[in-house]
C-alpha cells in the first residue's frame, strides 16, 4: 500500500536526492528524502523521524509537494546501533533514516534480513 501525502514545506520544485551528511534530510531544503522513514505530522503530512520515533512508512517517491510512502508490505532501510535481531523485534527510528534496536518503546516489526556489511534490515510495516 502506498499513499500519496502532501510534504510541508515544498514549494513546488522537484527536490533530487542530493549527497547529504546521510541523515535521509536534503541539505538544501531540510525536506524528506526518498528511502526515509517518516512520521504523521498532520493531516495528510509526513516529516522526517527523529531519534527514538515511531513511523509510519518510507518515503519511496517525491515529486513537486507530494511524496508516496509505503506503509505496508516489504522494505529494506539502514540500521545504526545493534543488528536488529532476524524475527519480532522492538525497532524504533535513528533519526538518521533508518532504525535502531530498542529495549523499551518503539514497534514491534517482523525482521526477515539483516545485511551487517551494508547496515540494513528488510521489515515488515
Amino acid at each position: 500500500l502506498v499513499l500519496d501525502i502532501m510534504m510541508p514545506g515544498m514549494d513546488g520544485v522537484e527536490v533530487l536526492k542530493r549527497n547529504g551528511p546521510g541523515d535521509g534530510i536534503c541539505p538544501l531544503c531540510g525536506t524528506v528524502e526518498e528511502g526515509q522513514l517518516v512520521k504523521v505530522s498532520g493531516r495528510g503530512t509526513v516529516a522526517a523521524c527523529g531519534d527514538g520515533d515511531g513511523f509510519c512508512g518510507v518515503a519511496v517517491c517525491k515529486k513537486d509537494d507530494a511524496c508516496a510512502v509505503q506503509v505496508a508490505g516489504f522494505v529494506t532501510v539502514g540500521y545504526s546501533g545493534t543488528v536488529p535481531a532476524v524475527g519480532w523485534s522492538a525497532l524504533a527510528a535513528n533519526g538518521s533514516g533508518g532504525v535502531k534496536s530498542v529495549s523499551t518503546g518503539g514497534q514491534t516489526l517482523l525482521v526477515v534480513d539483516a545485511d551487517t556489511t551494508a547496515k540494513t534490515v528488510t521489515i515488515l510495516l
